[in-house]
């Protein structure tokens, strides 16, 4: 009788062991924009020092094809400067040129390795540690970065920079997310990728294209920046016609597994983080640089949290108990 009891004891221990644990998933935002450029070589290698698990970034396609890290279709004119040192904003430009519109080569005359003082954006992160010289990096060479690392546990939440307000800016949904797959294919990267958009196209394409591939739905309901409400952005599907925003994500997810719905933070309720779980959605807010709402969303129990301070979000974690991500020690590039 005993031996049944202990036998039976360890059945449900080796059952309890075997499920698997609460993973929330701490994003770095374009590697971890408070303490280095955003988006460069730089903030990914700063990002896996502190420890995240996965590197957020953008992408978007050159002229020859080239598939190259960076958030804005054009380039910032706050964050780009010519080859004399000039930032294009002191030239009088809103707006850089495209990435489309320029080869590899071309791109790589402009530094990004630093924000421009005199804006409004650098006062926003005034942490940030610049460092110039750096260029706009490929996909391809922050994939072969995290393999030099060694950094197996490094996952990638990539999102497509497209817009269907400048259609003319970027390749076509369904040939950009051919261009994006074709690179994770050859540094066999699939299983460690995540592909997110505002634009829901690419998200569509890539269900025909890499249904494997778990795709990110992210949204914005703020006042000055809606993507939800005339259907522009949602493949022509408008949040009326559903009950709420899980309704919709819900519509575009049936069948998927993995599926995971990204809003602004402020869009967030507790019912809703509930409801989408409940659906099989994940939710995993963006971007969270304060550590009073990143405690909240938390105990509302998110999958995870993209932010621009990796460093406080660990902070945050470690105070709740919670297992941190890996620390990768860094090497000289």
């Amino acid at each position: 009788m005993k031996k049944r009891v202990r036998s039976l004891l360890f059945g449900i221990c080796g059952a309890l062991l075997a499920l698997p644990a609460f993973a929330f998933d701490l994003q770095g935002h374009r590697g971890t924009r408070g303490m280095a450029p955003e988006n460069t070589l730089t903030a990914f290698d700063a990002a896996m020092a502190v420890g995240v698990n996965t590197l957020e970034l953008d992408v978007g396609v050159t002229a020859d094809n080239i598939v190259v890290i960076g958030h804005d279709p054009a380039l910032n004119p706050d964050l780009a400067r010519n080859a004399q040192g000039q930032w294009l904003r002191q030239l009088g430009m809103e707006r850089g040129p495209a990435i489309r519109s320029l080869s590899y080569a071309q791109l790589q005359t402009y530094d990004v390795g630093r924000i421009n003082p005199a804006s409004r954006y650098a006062t926003t992160f005034a942490t940030q540690t610049p460092k110039d010289g750096e260029r706009m990096p490929t996909l391809a060479a922050l994939f072969e970065r995290v393999k030099a690392l060694k950094a197996e546990h490094i996952r990638f939440n990539i999102e497509t920079k497209i817009t269907p307000a400048r259609p003319d800016e970027t390749l076509p949904p369904h040939e950009f997310a051919q261009a994006l797959l074709k690179v994770i294919d050859a540094h066999g990267m699939r299983g460690r990728v995540s592909v997110q958009s505002f634009d829901w196209r690419t998200l569509m394409a890539l269900t025909v294209l890499a249904p494997e591939i778990p795709r990110v739905y992210l949204s914005a309901q703020r006042p000055t920046f809606d993507t939800i409400t005339d259907g522009s952005w949602t493949v022509g599907r408008k949040l009326s016609e559903h009950k709420n925003m899980v309704g919709l994500v819900a519509y575009f997810t049936k069948g998927q597994k993995g599926a995971t719905w990204s809003p602004h933070f402020a869009d967030l309720t507790p019912e809703l983080v509930k409801e989408a779980q409940d659906a099989g959605i994940q939710v995993i807010p963006w971007t969270v640089n304060d550590p009073q709402i990143a405690a909240q969303l938390i105990d509302w129990k998110v999958n995870g949290i993209i932010t621009d301070y990796p460093e406080m979000l660990r902070a945050v974690m470690q105070a709740k108990g919670m297992a941190l991500p890996v620390q990768v020690k860094v090497s000289a590039r």
